[in-house]
């Protein structure tokens, strides 16, 4: 993370610039929102997903500034709209906007992070950027909905929850590498690879989420832990371990899934490594992080290429 940081870190600086200028609001509130969630810690992986693909294949313009941003936005507001969903109160180890301004004021400031998103876009005068966008927003609201049919229903397979994670977190990590290859200007078959990274990135991303809700630090992460367990998601750690625990651990499984209840906590995450579910789990995301690294085999050296390959490898290794 620190070489992907100082290869990028004046391309940051002007993303930065970026997102500050066009989140500006006549209206207060939208600006104190927005301000408190911009600066509320975030790793900016999509952003810088999309800086290393489009250096990656030579684009040295202003539009992958304009577009990182875009992609910041478009997460943004779709963390807005998840905590008020899941009723989250901490995010980084800080309130989570709904928490301090209220439910309705963060569901319409994401739309405004949405509808500027779009705007910036447009500006780019590029179809196919516009394309890519659309869909993966399109895509991503899918994902959420198919999470929240998923709450408290323990018959979730893994097939059903990969899905979600494709659609939900993949789909954004694959636009962003799409995006530089977009107006890098890349052969249709290494914008392909590209994305092809990004979407088994995103989804080892997603893989080890699951597993820190069940294993991580508190004060790193800045979450509680099972907190997934509390809002009833059938994370794949939770799958595993229903799928080859006794009939007994499987029931205290299902129940804690379908009733949301942290009070059993305890005896969950005791089932939950006494399967072996989260080994599973992170042997899944190590196979995704593979995955992602062969997808750009093929693509020129350069040291945003060595870049990519070791944030696979932070993916599968973090522990926040």
């Amino acid at each position: 993370m620190d070489t992907l940081k100082q290869l990028i870190a004046s391309d940051m600086e002007a993303v930065d610039a970026v997102i500050r200028a066009r989140l500006h609001s006549e209206v207060a509130l939208v600006n104190q929102i927005s301000e408190y969630i911009i600066n509320s810690g975030g790793k900016r992986l999509r952003p810088a997903l999309v800086l290393l693909s489009a250096q990656s294949f030579g684009y040295a313009g202003k539009y992958q500034h304009d577009l990182a941003a875009v992609v910041e936005f478009i997460h943004t507001a779709t963390l807005l709209h998840d905590d008020v969903v899941d009723e989250s109160e901490l995010r980084r180890g800080r309130e989570t906007a709904n928490a301090m301004f209220g439910n309705a004021a963060s569901v319409l400031v994401g739309d405004f992070l949405y509808s500027r998103a779009f705007q910036m876009m447009v500006d780019v005068g590029e179809m196919r950027v516009m394309q890519t966008l659309a869909d993966a927003t399109n895509i991503i609201a899918e994902g959420e909905v198919l999470q929240l049919l998923n709450c408290n229903n323990a018959d979730v397979d893994e097939t059903n929850y990969m899905r979600v994670i494709h659609c939900k977190t993949a789909k954004l990590f694959e636009a962003a590498m799409r995006l530089g290859a977009i107006i890098g200007k890349a052969s249709l078959e290494d914008e392909a690879a590209a994305a092809k990274y990004g979407m088994h990135l995103g989804t080892a991303f997603q893989l080890i989420d699951d597993v820190l809700d069940y294993s991580a630090d508190e004060a790193q992460t800045g979450k509680h832990l099972g907190d997934d367990l509390a809002e009833g998601k059938p994370t794949l750690p939770l799958i595993y371990a229903m799928q080859h625990g006794t009939a007994q651990e499987a029931s205290v499984v299902r129940e804690a899934i379908e009733q949301g209840d942290v009070s059993k906590f305890s005896e969950v995450l005791a089932i939950i490594r006494d399967t072996g579910a989260l080994d599973f789990t992170r042997a899944k995301a190590l196979q995704e992080t593979d995955a992602a690294c062969a997808a750009i085999a093929n693509l020129a050296d350069s040291q945003q290429k060595q870049c990519l390959l070791e944030l696979a490898r932070f993916a599968v290794s973090r522990q926040f």
